[in-house]
């Protein structure tokens, strides 16, 4: 029998100084925090861990997907491209390929996808460092645990951190949270993926002077494009990504998994070392938000008047996609966008839209319409649209 307790009502100090709050420091939300400082609104980030990057640094997914569409055509740009430059800046695991860094042309290009594989550790620094530079003030170690909806708007949302607890107002909001979160919280509609998460148990080695990355269980390879050393899992633990206990059960087998691996090539040693683990679960596809449009149609090359940016099928040549900006939010709450994996797609859309060049792009254009207006239902799409070509973002093929 469930039993429950009153919590005691106590009164929280309300900090509402800010044009933009961005919920998620993954590549999604360091994109929309950037876009949005750029474009002038007082910005800030919250992020529960202490290192920026989401899945792509401390889930180790350090494999930069497709900026093109696989035919020597560049579809995702602006922030998208800067970040994927940013991260192989000091040097790469594996570079981006010359014709594509050298501007070679199209014939050249289309023989290799323009990507590239990153050191989680230095991409976490090279974008903390950038978004102090453009002012975007970073609140680490923060949980969002509520929210507060008025009239159809998001008035402040309720955090907690080692300094407590308390409210945080703005003008609108940005949930790149991945899981929807902030829109949950919001009470606005979201749907979760048909199928529980496989698990995926990414490690980094040192062997023989080598510097290797082990994808084991769920890997969105390319093949030899990216080359990592993996191999299935046959688990029967998988989790809807949302669940607490769902998620330790996984995290707990997939430590297990990385111990037993790596131990087979031998203990400890100068030529044999546990570089690094994820620190956060490898969770994909979870909760997203239900959106004015579902993005549907994979495999079919839709226009949309509204398109705020496009991303390329890193699985195949050939297909791009355009994301119209009705998939960003839900009018039952107006000044409140999504970006990144949470973003409003059907599930065979979702694996295009929740990988890193797709999270950058739906990022820039979150965090710039939010910069511009905190009423998404009543926004000139037009506008938003001129200001992200105005930055170089590609909107339609």
């Amino acid at each position: 029998m469930e039993q429950f307790v009153m919590e005691q009502e106590r009164k929280l100090k309300l900090e509402n100084e800010y044009d933009v709050v961005v919920v998620g420091g993954g590549i999604a939300g360091i994109a929309a925090a950037l876009a949005a400082k750029r474009s002038g609104a007082k910005t800030m980030l919250i992020e529960r861990e202490y290192t920026l990057g989401g899945l792509a640094t401390l889930g180790l997914i350090t494999i930069y997907l497709p900026l093109c569409d696989g035919t020597g055509k560049l579809v995702s740009s602006g922030i998208a491209e800067e970040l994927l430059k940013l991260s192989v800046s000091y040097g790469a695991e594996i570079d981006v390929p010359k014709e594509w860094k050298n501007n070679e042309l199209i014939e050249k290009r289309k023989r290799k996808r323009y990507m590239g594989r990153f050191s989680a550790n230095i991409m976490s620094l090279l974008c903390e460092e950038l978004l102090v530079k453009e002012g975007v003030e970073i609140l680490y170690g923060t949980f969002v645990c509520g929210a507060f909806v008025e009239n159809s708007t998001l008035k402040y949302i309720i955090i907690e951190n080692k300094s407590g607890r308390r409210a945080v107002g703005a003008g609108s909001f940005v949930d790149t949270t991945g899981d929807a979160d902030l829109a949950f919280y919001s009470q606005v509609d979201t749907a979760m993926h048909y199928e529980k998460n496989k698990i995926a148990s990414w490690y980094y080695a040192h062997e023989r002077e080598q510097l290797k990355l082990y994808s084991l269980g769920v890997c969105d390879d390319v093949g030899e494009e990216t080359r990592t050393e993996g191999e299935k899992l046959d688990s029967r633990i998988c989790c809807s990504g949302v669940d607490t206990k769902e998620l330790s059960e996984q995290v707990i087998e997939g430590h297990r998994i990385i111990k037993e691996h790596f131990l087979k090539k031998g203990n400890i040693s100068e030529e044999h070392a546990l570089v690094t683990i994820a620190t956060i679960p490898q969770v994909r596809m979870t909760r997203r938000i239900c959106g004015e449009y579902i993005l549907s149609n994979p495999k079919q090359y839709q226009y949309y008047e509204d398109s705020i940016g496009m991303v390329g099928d890193w699985k195949e040549s050939g297909y791009r996609y355009e994301i119209p900006f009705r998939c960003l939010y839900n009018s039952k709450v107006k000044n409140l966008v999504t970006a990144g994996r949470c973003i409003s797609s059907n599930d065979d859309m979702w694996d295009y839209t929740r990988v890193i060049p797709a999270c950058a792009v739906t990022g820039e254009a979150a965090g710039t319409a939010a910069a511009m207006s905190n009423d998404f239902t009543s926004l000139s799409v037009k506008k938003l649209q001129e200001e992200l070509v105005r930055k170089g973002v590609i909107l339609h093929y």
